[in-house]
Order: structure tokens, then sequence, then C-alpha cells
């Protein structure tokens, strides 16, 4: 490869470089990283692996058969319910659930 790049180079610029300058500045191209189709390929991989962790996360679903308005008032009763236990088991102790003083 090195040699057909050597050959390349002297046709287009019509000087003869040495094969060792040649070889280092490959050598160091070669180093700095992936290619850009291996980084493509990385991408993608990358892409899959992200797709299939999403895919195994459990949300909770929305297809619970209620209209939005359904939904709030559905909400708004569990609400009122939590709020009317709070005060109730308050007003059995005593004191606030908080325990600080209210402004």
């Amino acid at each position: 490869m090195v040699n057909r790049f050597l050959k390349l180079v002297e046709l287009e610029t019509g000087v003869k470089h040495h094969h060792h300058h040649i070889s280092l500045f490959l050598c160091l191209i070669s180093e700095l990283g992936p290619s850009i189709s291996e980084r493509g390929s990385q991408r993608d991989r990358d892409r899959e692996r992200a797709q299939a962790r999403a895919g195994q996360k459990s949300k909770q679903p929305k297809h619970d058969g209620l209209t939005p308005e359904q939904r709030r008032e559905r909400d708004a009763k569990a609400l009122q319910e939590k709020t009317a236990r709070k005060a109730a088991a308050q007003a059995g102790n005593g004191t606030h659930a908080g325990g600080g003083v209210k402004k």
C-alpha cells in the first residue's frame, strides 16, 4: 500500500519522496483513530444498543381507556382522598406533619 501511495504522490507532484517519510505519515494517520466508515458503523451499533435499552424500559401505559377529562377527575379525587387522610392523621396526632411553623 505504501508503495502504491508513493507512486501516486510521485505522479501527482513530480517529486520523489523518501519512503520513510511517507511510511511515518501513514503510521501517524492510522494511529489517529478509526476511519470514517468505522465511525459510521460504530454510530450504527450505538444507535441499535440505545434502541434496545429504550425498549427494555417499562413505562406506565397511558392506554387506560380514559379521556383526558376523566383522567383529571380521577387524579383530583385521588388527591382529595390523600389530603383528607393526611388531615385526619394530623388531627389524630394533634401536631403538624411537617413539624414546622406554618406561615
